[in-house]
């Protein structure tokens, strides 16, 4: 991650470029063109080093990824330009994918210059991809939501394993991985005694198991979820 000041900083580049590169007059930009815009995006919002740290037209099996970005001759992540006039697609994606499966680059930027889309490229058998993120720069709002994002593609970060930082932490909200925790012995434990202090009933495991079973299955209207208040302990006198 950033520091505050240098997280300031990306926020006015970011800022910047919009301004740039993001007015009604570049909407029917065609790819060549968008590339010219990423490429502005890489080096001075990112803070990569042009031709040395930014690979353009990288030749992946007889075919060309746009760009692929690495420092000090280690691949972090491949980047496949689209047309700012075009909407990211499917098969933009799968083009994308096929290009790092076949590079063994864990990460991709897929982008027309106004969507930014990172995926995780996961080498099984057959290859996945997960999204990690995806962010729109047309408005002010998404700006700044995004810029909690950006931060770990920024070189600063790259160069202190922020892309591990940003798939650990991926994962770790991942609303199956948060399912699961909620199985676990000590929540199912921490459940069973709080509703016993509150309605004054003992309760199995199986009937906590069940009531998780739907609170997975079937959507409940979050304003319709009571969150426990927690008991403040009053300190003791001497």
């Amino acid at each position: 991650m950033l520091n505050p000041s240098k997280k300031t900083k990306l926020l006015f580049a970011v800022k910047a470029y919009v301004k740039k590169f993001l007015s009604n007059k570049s909407m029917e930009l065609d790819e060549s063109g968008t590339r010219l815009m990423i490429n502005s995006f890489l080096t001075d919002v990112l803070g990569y080093e042009p031709i040395e740290e930014v690979k353009t037209e990288y030749m992946i099996r007889g075919t060309y990824a746009d760009y692929v970005v690495q420092i000090k001759g280690v691949q972090h992540f491949l980047v496949e330009v689209k047309a700012l006039s075009l909407q990211l697609s499917a098969n933009h994606l799968r083009q994308a994918t096929n290009y790092g499966a076949n590079e063994g680059i864990d990460f991709i930027l897929l982008t027309n210059g106004k969507s930014f889309d990172f995926y995780k490229v996961l080498f099984n058998q057959p290859i996945e991809i997960k999204k990690i993120f995806s962010i729109d720069l047309s408005t002010t709002d998404s700006v700044k939501q995004g810029i909690d994002y950006l931060q770990f593609l920024h070189r600063d970060s790259v160069t202190h394993k922020g892309l591990d930082f940003l798939w650990n932490k991926t994962m770790a909200l991942n609303p199956e991985y948060i399912a699961g925790l909620l199985y676990d012995p000590k929540v199912i434990n921490f459940v069973k005694k709080t509703l016993k202090d509150k309605f004054k009933s003992k309760f199995t495991d199986e009937e906590i198991h069940n009531s998780i079973n739907t609170i997975i299955t079937e959507a409940t209207p979050i304003e319709k979820i009571k969150v426990p208040r927690v008991r403040k302990i009053s300190k003791v006198k001497k």
